[in-house]
């Protein structure tokens, strides 16, 4: 049996093995775990609520890592406490995941007022792992109060990182060919700060060209009268241009309504966990189950059309 007043006191006394193992249990998917980690979570959630809450994303080899890692030694040598929830992806096959943020986050990894935390993402839907929202509580909790949650950047639904943040951060990358090519417009559509990265020796004028067409790209798609999102440059490498990232990521959340933001977030917070709760009874149930045996089967034998075994599945849901 977990002492969840022993960890919950760990975890404000900003323990890193409690942090470790109170994360640890908000992610674990046994029924007897989830229902220990609701209580944990509602003992933590008044001393939640005041950091700043940063979600990064950004093309494969934009080097979030890197900047990641350059941004939050800053931090932390000004006075911040940092906690990054790093995602990693995980395999379609195995659902294993190399989760080696920690090796590519050396400084912060090693730095005592850092927290560095890769969880695997198990397939979840925009590269955000299921239990990021709760591992937010935890860290917030133990003290951190810059909370950086890096996605894996596929360019999927990254919407999920973006509401579940004060700031959404944009990691592009020149020297692409094209410079837009593989930022979706629904990803523009969302960053609130844009910076290109590796803007270091003879590639500083190409970066600052990108700036300049991602700039031009988001006259065309962004009508925000409260926020204009920047575009800057940077190089994580050289750890130039990126005290001014910070200072737009701190512009940004003070140009915001925190409290009315925070309340929104709450509200879909509980709308993703209904949706979750409601697809985990319908995978589970055993009528659904042994109605997709036969539903399956009669798929391949070319009887029975996607469409209606859907609707055989959802009657058998509807009669449990």
């Amino acid at each position: 049996m977990i002492a969840l007043d022993e960890m919950a006191a760990g975890v404000r006394n900003r323990t890193p093995a409690w942090v470790a193992r109170a994360i640890t249990l908000v992610e674990s998917t046994r029924a007897d775990h989830q229902s220990q980690a609701q209580q944990l979570l509602k003992e933590l959630l008044p001393d939640t609520g005041r950091s700043h809450r940063i979600g990064i994303s950004g093309v494969p080899g934009a080097g979030k890592s890197t900047f990641i890692d350059a941004l939050g030694s800053d931090l932390t040598a000004a006075g911040h406490r940092v906690a990054v929830l790093a995602v990693d992806p995980s395999s379609v096959r195995s659902r294993g995941s190399i989760l080696g943020d920690k090796t590519r986050m050396a400084r912060l990894a090693a730095d005592p007022n850092a927290y560095v935390r890769p969880s695997p993402t198990a397939g979840t839907l925009g590269g955000v792992a299921k239990a990021t929202r709760e591992a937010i509580v935890v860290v917030e909790a133990a003290g951190y109060d810059v909370v950086i949650v890096e996605t894996v950047g596929v360019g999927q639904s990254e919407i999920t990182v973006a509401d579940m943040v004060d700031s959404f951060l944009l990691l592009a990358l020149a020297r692409t060919g094209d410079q837009l090519q593989g930022i979706k417009k629904g990803i523009l559509e969302i960053a609130d700060v844009i910076t290109v990265n590796k803007a270091d020796g003879p590639h500083t004028a190409e970066a600052k060209r990108a700036a300049r067409e991602l700039a031009g790209a988001l006259h065309l798609i962004r009508d925000d009268t409260n926020w204009t999102t920047p575009v800057l440059t940077c190089s994580a490498l050289e750890g130039t241009g990126v005290a001014e990232v910070w200072s737009q990521l701190t512009a940004h959340r003070e140009s915001l309504d925190l409290a009315e933001r925070r309340r929104r977030q709450q509200v879909g917070w509980m709308r993703s966990m209904a949706e979750e709760a409601v697809l985990s009874r319908f995978r589970n149930s055993p009528a659904v189950r042994a109605a997709a045996t036969d539903a399956e089967q009669q798929i391949l034998d070319g009887t029975l059309t996607p469409a209606q075994a859907t609707s055989l599945l959802l009657d058998a849901y509807d009669k449990t």
